[in-house]
């Protein structure tokens, strides 16, 4: 398949974080999107949990167990625009988020702060 015809949200992105906490994005993760790219639909990240139990390493030392469990993270603007404003207050209501609207307002004094920073 060539480039062109790839789907432009289906890539593995490189979750990032800025060194400091007082950078633009204020700990919040973020992705660097090619141009030639969008955001992903959704996103595979494993948990590791030690199990607080220990198996044999390579040179008899002791190492932790752990366990791996895969978790799916969706990309909400795509849902958004494929659902009706109440189906979608469904979800993020099921997410233990708030309606959109009211989170709008909310949202609206964090993100003028980011933007102040930015320029």
């Amino acid at each position: 398949m060539s480039q062109q015809n790839e789907d432009p949200r289906k890539w593995v992105p490189e979750i990032m974080y800025e060194e400091s906490s007082e950078g633009v994005t204020q700990s919040i993760p973020f992705v660097s999107v090619p141009t030639d790219k969008e955001m992903p639909g959704i996103v595979f990240l494993f948990a590791s949990r030690e199990t607080g139990e220990t198996e044999p390493g390579p040179e008899g030392e002791e190492l932790p167990i752990t366990e791996l469990d895969l978790h799916q993270y969706a990309n909400l603007v795509y849902i958004k625009e494929a659902l009706s404003e109440e189906a979608y207050d469904e979800v993020r209501t099921a997410l233990g988020l708030e309606p959109l609207r009211t989170a709008a307002t909310k949202g609206k004094y964090i993100t003028d702060s980011i933007r102040r920073k930015i320029t």
